[in-house]
């Protein structure tokens, strides 16, 4: 099955809910979202309700992803809020319900947030990575290339810091992603 895309979705109060679930989920699965499981969805509405105004009231650009009448992936084109940075954006919150995975959702999140950065006019996406994952070698494999490393910057607990990994897709170029 192939999932339906919606962009820039009304944010309703039962969006803003089904979302908050999302993440919940994907962070208690051990998904690179910004938290460590375990997590309540008060402390996932904590950073959602920011991130949701940005979209709302700001430039942000959400990017949701329906398998028949379920939210089961997203991602945030998150703007850099500078005006030397405005031909690409960061794709932030990449996720795919847990219970969902290895239905390729995933790429195909990806593919479509490619597909509208370029139709949006966009030179490039980058995503930040929490090493440890596999996550860079899964974005490698759809043309992102690691282009800068901070060593330590995510302490996941006591005792476990991680390498924030920074990743690039050049769009003014074709790439595997793209033709595939």
């Amino acid at each position: 099955m192939t999932l339906r895309f919606v962009l820039d979705p009304d944010l309703t109060p039962e969006l803003r809910e089904q979302i908050v679930a999302l993440w919940t989920d994907v962070s208690n699965a051990g998904g690179a979202v910004g938290f460590v499981p375990p997590v309540t969805t008060a402390d996932v509405r904590s950073i959602a309700d920011p991130t949701l105004a940005g979209i709302a009231d700001g430039p942000d650009r959400l990017l949701i992803g329906y398998a028949d009448d379920r939210l089961v992936a997203m991602t945030i084109f998150t703007d850099n809020r500078f005006h030397l940075k405005t031909h690409y954006r960061v794709l932030t919150r990449v996720m795919v319900h847990p219970d969902t995975q290895g239905h390729g959702y995933g790429l195909d999140v990806m593919r479509e947030a490619e597909r509208i950065g370029r139709q949006l006019g966009l030179e490039a996406l980058q995503i930040t990575v929490r090493d440890g994952l596999g996550l860079d070698r899964f974005y490698r494999r759809l043309g992102y290339r690691e282009v800068g490393r901070l060593p330590g910057a995510l302490r996941v607990a006591p005792g476990d810091d991680r390498d924030e990994i920074f990743m690039w897709l050049d769009l003014t170029r074709t790439n595997a992603l793209s033709r595939s």
